[in-house]
């Protein structure tokens, strides 16, 4: 991939780098993809890139990626490829991940691959944001935590760290919150100590779908 180039060449922070990846792919953060991303080539641009052969990592720096409709930015990014179709992705700094109708944003994110296929990804921030607006619905379902922990396989998302998902205006609190992305399902579990319970807010709704008012607001009719 790099022959005929120095290493010296790879580094110089005035280059801009643009090329395909075909052994480091990265698939979507979210499950359920119809094209085969394995098979869709990578474009990285970078402020800079350097390899070191001895650790097989390459790393950027001002990092984006793009294959479909997946973009990703990072300050910094480390590829370590340990098989042909295995590897790790390590970012850092002002991280963003938009796929489809999903968005992550978070300070670090740590990526595994198993076959170009991503297995497991876990972002940390503070906090760390993910917000997701389905075909089938007008809102938004957001989501923030100290860390997120997502099992690309079964589409399910750990959330743990002062945890809250909004939903249909509703808001649910605890230090560890799953949410089942494709069958829309949520569980929430704490110690029971203190602070650490599970906290609900409902907004009940009318037949029609709009917000009903409280009781307090409706002004009494004159007569």
């Amino acid at each position: 991939m790099f022959a005929g180039k120095s290493l010296h060449n790879m580094a110089r922070r005035s280059c801009f780098h643009r090329l395909a990846l075909t052994a480091l792919l990265l698939p979507s953060v979210l499950a359920a993809q119809v094209v085969d991303l394995d098979r869709l080539p990578w474009t990285i641009v970078s402020e800079t890139m350097a390899f070191d052969g001895k650790t097989s990592t390459i790393i950027y720096t001002g990092l984006q990626f793009s294959q479909g409709d997946i973009t990703i930015e990072a300050d910094e990014g480390r590829a370590t490829s340990r098989a042909q179709s295995d590897s790790t992705w390590q970012l850092s700094g002002n991280v963003a991940i938009d796929l489809n109708n999903g968005h992550i944003r978070c300070d670090s994110a740590y990526l595994k691959f198993d076959g170009n296929i991503l297995s497991m990804a876990t972002v940390t921030g503070t906090p760390a944001t993910f917000e997701l607006l389905r075909d089938d619905a007008d809102d938004v379902t957001y989501a923030e935590a100290g860390k997120l922990r997502y099992d690309v396989a079964k589409g399910i998302i750990e959330f743990s760290a002062h945890a809250t998902i909004t939903e249909s205006g509703n808001e649910i609190s605890s230090n560890f919150l799953v949410y089942n992305v494709i069958e829309r399902k949520i569980n929430a579990d704490s110690s029971g100590i203190g602070d650490d319970r599970v906290r609900i807010k409902y907004t009940p709704t009318s037949g029609s779908g709009e917000l009903s008012p409280a009781q307090d607001d409706v002004e009494p009719e004159q007569p």
